[in-house]
């Protein structure tokens, strides 16, 4: 059941994005509560993997594999529709490369998860911390929302938009760059305690 909820939200996601590419319509505004069924669905597959005792390693990877998948295809579609600058999702998919990459590797070598190899308290609170993960994973959300929310406003209410485009386009930035704030910040310690590990102990040898 999990995974066919997971497997639901790609399936959202593509509808959201022929949406996206439809010509400019009140109609296009029913991407947002599409994208919030998304992230909401994506809550709601890992507890019902949890409650139906579906875990499992194959689920697992499917569902980091289709969050993925969503993020980047979202800030791209978005860069597309020239919502937000090309380097954008550029950040999010090289980051996203080099931590999965990483962390990969830490599972393979260590057996543990992904979020074990922290060692450091601010690492911990920054990369595996509830509070930091649920900010991150929210921030991006309302972002995405509010990104499908403006783009059809300058054809269907554009007085509206000539007078309150500045403030529309100045909270998408906001959104958007406090985004990628987190997504390079929370990224940073990873790369980090890989190279820490990786230097070798005094009056030891490797």
């Amino acid at each position: 059941m999990a995974n066919l909820i997971t497997l639901g939200r790609l399936i959202l996601l593509f509808v959201v994005v022929a949406i996206a590419y439809q010509p400019s319509s009140t109609f296009q505004l029913i991407n947002v509560p599409l994208l919030i069924v998304v992230f909401v669905a994506d809550a709601i597959d890992g507890y019902v993997a949890r409650r139906l005792n579906e875990a499992s390693v194959l689920g697992a990877m499917f569902d980091i594999a289709s969050d993925r998948i969503v993020e980047y295809t979202l800030w791209i579609i978005f860069a597309d529709l020239d919502l937000v600058p090309i380097w954008v999702p550029l950040i999010f998919v090289f980051r996203g490369t080099i931590v999965d990459t990483i962390r990969s590797g830490h599972v393979r070598a260590e057996g543990e998860s992904p979020f074990a190899m922290m060692r450091s308290t601010i690492g911990k609170w920054l990369v595996g911390g509830t509070f930091m993960r649920i900010f991150y994973a929210v921030i991006k959300a309302v972002a995405f929302c509010w990104l499908a929310l403006i783009q059809p406003l300058a054809t269907i209410t554009p007085e509206f938009w000539v007078e309150w485009s500045l403030v529309l386009v100045g909270v998408s930035k906001v959104l958007v760059y406090l985004a990628v704030g987190l997504c390079l910040v929370r990224g940073l310690p990873v790369i980090i305690e890989l190279v820490y590990a990786g230097r070798p102990v005094k009056g030891k040898t490797l």
